[in-house]
């Protein structure tokens, strides 16, 4: 297949996403020894036989490494892909209805009608908005229970020591956030500290501010746990704790919750438990409910999907998110 190559060398990786143009570029990097990259290599072959406008490269890590380091290749298999000659996703690991996934979303041409300015200004919204998820935000690599580089261990490692409670974002789990907030912040390496939505720095100011004394200063005082879910659980009449938001549902039970709560024509606001993994394993706790998607009305649970399932079918949903009863 024509659009089934390897790259042996840096110039044939560089004349392959030339030749791509606008299209998209798979590439995957795989090693000889590892069976599951054989595996992947077979899922590959299969995919372009479906997408003949992708062009899906197989690259050896360990032959080619300058391209390995030059896009901190740290692991087989490991995918990247390319739009225009510019990286727009990556994905770790043998994973093959993920990676079937993400070339049916990529491999789809946008529009000539989609509007950039638009699409940046609705990332940089999303951003402002992790920016102040939390007092204090760190975006590293992994998280702050299993830090993926020594830089973000070692950061993790001064907050914890100075007692500084944050919440963290990694951005191996989103590449539109990992390249968007470069750029939105001025701060081309990660992890990036944040207090109050401004930029702190990365680990060697926050080395410098534990030195001096001020790191303590710098990031908000603690707010307990209990105070900040309180917070987010009244920060709406109706709140729903979901898999996704409004726009995007990201599991079934939470897809149902959405088109149930949209059928009643009651406000409500969302919040995206998979990206706070502190608020998605504690509000389980402070709640007593151990499922999502989780409704509150007034600061009070009403419950999962089953509950407003029986809500509907009474009549009483309604009444019940205007806190009539």
């Amino acid at each position: 297949m024509a659009n089934l190559v390897e790259a042996t060398t840096n110039k044939q990786f560089e004349d392959f996403l030339a030749k791509a143009g606008k299209c998209l570029t798979v590439v995957h990097f795989h090693a000889a020894w590892a069976p599951q990259c054989i595996q992947m290599n077979e899922v590959m072959a299969e995919l372009a036989k479906e997408h003949a406008h992708t062009t899906f490269v197989k690259l050896e890590a360990e032959a080619v490494p300058e391209v390995s380091e030059k896009y901190e290749i740290t692991s087989v298999p490991t995918f990247l892909f390319f739009k225009g000659g510019e990286k727009v996703d990556h994905m770790d690991g043998a994973h093959a209805p993920e990676l079937t996934k993400k070339v049916q979303r990529w491999a789809v041409t946008r529009s000539a009608g989609v509007d950039v300015e638009s699409s940046t200004t609705d990332l940089n919204q999303r951003l402002k908005k992790l920016l102040n998820a939390a007092p204090c935000m760190l975006f590293m690599k992994g998280s702050s229970q299993e830090p993926r580089c020594g830089f973000s261990r070692q950061i993790v490692g001064l907050l914890k020591e100075h007692s500084i409670q944050f919440s963290s974002f990694d951005i191996l789990s989103d590449e539109e956030v990992r390249q968007g907030l470069k750029i939105y912040s001025n701060w081309p390496t990660y992890p990036q500290l944040y207090a109050n939505g401004e930029l702190v720095g990365g680990l060697d100011i926050v080395k410098e501010l534990a030195e001096s004394g001020e790191l303590e200063n710098t990031c908000p005082k603690a707010v307990t746990l209990e105070h900040r879910l309180k917070t987010i659980i009244n920060k709406s009449p109706v709140m729903l704790f979901m898999k996704g938001n409004k726009e995007a549902a990201k599991c079934g039970f939470s897809r149902q919750t959405l088109e149930i709560l949209n059928d009643t024509g009651v406000d409500y606001d969302t919040f995206d438990i998979l990206q706070d993994e502190e608020v998605r394993q504690e509000l389980k706790t402070y709640s007593n409910w151990p499922t999502y998607p989780q409704l509150y009305v007034k600061g009070d649970l009403i419950g999962g999907l089953d509950i407003l399932k029986e809500l509907k079918e009474s009549g009483d949903l309604v009444s019940v998110l205007k806190g009539e009863s």
